[in-house]
């Protein structure tokens, strides 16, 4: 994402050679500390609403996990009740709530791998930050010491400052990028009579766990 992009440009910043090719190294570093703080607090608001939306996803989960054993629970009242009709339609129901639920696991764990490249975002972030608050002093002073050994900077210092405004116009431009995703999904098209033997699968998956449970109810408790 393009907020990950602009934090990892100023995780990999230089602030050393970002000073030396400065013209206002005071400005430039207020400007690069001022800029990590702008993206700490993107940040740290990405990894909420990640966090927000992982529980959601959770939340889904656990319900469609309780909507296919509810469904299990009413095949075995179908069972008992001799109604193979509805028992039959209940394990249906059942296994149509199973992959709802295996789906929104498998979103879980995605959901989980970007909040976790978000934390570390957010750390590597907060670190670096740290490093620029504390060596802002340092180099804005080691700076005007090294203006003062060579005088002719003066001369060069409107070149200076194009060069430096020109890098920073072409790392907005990189920084700025959106990453593009494309998930596409393929649809199998099968002949009918692949729909016929899908079908008849299920009919025997539904046979099977219908022969369990009237095995099960007919064990003595």
């Amino acid at each position: 994402m393009a907020l990950l992009e602009r934090v990892s440009t100023l995780i990999r910043a230089n602030l050393n050679d970002l000073v030396d090719r400065a013209e206002d190294p005071e400005k430039m570093i207020k400007q690069v500390i001022l800029d990590m703080r702008n993206q700490l607090m993107q940040v740290k608001t990405q990894v909420a609403i990640a966090i927000a939306d992982q529980h959601l996803l959770e939340k889904k989960q656990q319900e469609n996990h309780e909507a296919e054993a509810e469904w299990m629970r009413k095949a075995e009242l179908a069972v008992d009740k001799k109604q193979d009709d509805l028992a039959r339609a209940a394990i249906e129901r059942a296994m149509s709530y199973k992959a709802l639920s295996q789906n929104f696991a498998e979103q879980v764990a995605d959901q989980k791998a970007q909040v976790e490249e978000l934390k570390t975002a957010l750390h590597k972030l907060e670190q670096k930050l740290v490093e620029a608050e504390a060596k802002s002093d340092l180099l804005m002073a080691r700076h005007r010491r090294s203006r003062a050994l060579d005088k002719a900077a003066d001369a060069r210092s409107g070149f200076a400052e194009n060069e430096a405004s020109s890098t920073f116009d072409r790392m907005n431009g990189k920084v700025e990028r959106t990453e593009a995703i494309s998930h596409a999904k393929s649809e199998l098209l099968g002949a009918d009579i692949e729909d016929k033997l899908a079908a008849l699968e299920k009919e025997d998956t539904i046979d099977k766990m219908l022969a369990e449970l009237k095995q099960k109810k007919s064990q003595p408790a």
